[in-house]
């Protein structure tokens, strides 16, 4: 399990380099990313786990709140808005297994003519669309919310 979460965060914390690096954010910034999309990240993966069992959309809930509160409070003391580690470092949470499966299943919608194939594809891809969509919205809004909370102070690094 150890082994299972450092990986976890390494891999997520390598993504959202890249990511910020095709986000162009300043090079100081890279460190604070990857540093803030492990925690959240190893956050969700302990989540859920068996002995936690939180759904995916409650537990990448909880890990983009605390995502969001660790971009603003770090902004100030690394001069740079919270939004260059905010969205990089929640990339690697986007559900990608499930907009996968949504597509795969819209796709088996069109190629199916019976009735029974047909509905047990579109019950697949109304099931990940709705996750992958629920999943996305959980991501945007809570990761924000601690920008509007700490109005002030999130805005201290770009005075």
């Amino acid at each position: 399990m150890l082994l299972e979460f450092c990986k976890d965060a390494f891999l997520a914390a390598v993504a959202a380099i890249g990511f910020g690096a095709i986000s162009r954010i300043p090079q100081r910034a890279y460190i604070w990313c990857g540093i803030i999309a492990a925690i959240g990240h190893s956050i969700r993966f302990l989540l859920i786990q068996p002995g936690m069992n939180l759904h995916i959309i409650a537990a990448t809930s909880v890990a983009s709140l605390i995502i969001g509160s660790l971009a603003v409070f770090i902004s100030p003391y690394a001069k740079t808005p919270a939004e260059a580690y905010l969205f990089p470092s929640l990339l690697p949470m986007i559900p990608g297994i499930y907009a996968y499966k949504s597509f795969g299943g819209a796709i088996m919608c069109m190629l199916e003519s019976s009735q029974e194939s047909f509905e047990y594809y579109f019950y697949q891809f109304a099931q990940n669309g709705f996750i992958t969509v629920t999943i996305i919205l959980a991501m945007v809004i809570c990761a924000t919310i601690p920008i509007f909370i700490f109005k002030n102070r999130a805005f201290t690094a770009t005075r």
